[in-house]
């Protein structure tokens, strides 16, 4: 008999969608393939004004990766934004962040999550599932 395998994301369910912040395009297709690879649904920004205008015409994701220092509106206005908004302030927040400080910058922004930039991938999944398990 023939034993074939299925792709590895054939196996995995969607688990829910996940927005990600970045004004680096190459890490911001290198997060969303990881995570579309552990198959989750995932939506792209390049700095906080898009993120806001995509999040307030659509279904809101599960969670936020985002990465503090970007053109056009950075990560801390993008939070306060989001913080005054009813609709979109209890979206799970991880922050990304070349910063040797990233924890405090983290723990000031409200986040519920933060990693230092270089970021290594297999963290950010690590980091990001509870808060995708628990929506």
């Amino acid at each position: 008999s023939v034993y074939s395998r299925k792709p590895m994301i054939m196996e995995v369910s969607h688990r829910g969608s996940i927005l990600v912040v970045e004004d680096d395009r190459d890490i911001r297709e290198s997060i969303s393939e990881v995570l579309e690879d552990a198959g989750y649904l995932v939506t792209q920004s390049a700095n906080g004004a898009e993120a806001l205008a995509r999040l307030r015409g659509a279904d809101a994701p599960c969670a936020i990766v985002l990465d503090v220092m970007m053109p056009v509106m950075d990560g801390w206005q993008f939070r306060a934004e989001q913080q005054r908004d009813p609709a979109l302030a209890s979206i799970p927040v991880m922050v990304l962040s070349a910063t040797a400080h990233v924890q405090q910058a983290g723990q000031k922004l409200g986040a519920d999550g933060f990693l230092g930039k270089p970021v290594r991938l297999s963290a950010l999944l690590d980091a990001i599932r509870p808060y995708l398990e628990r929506r």
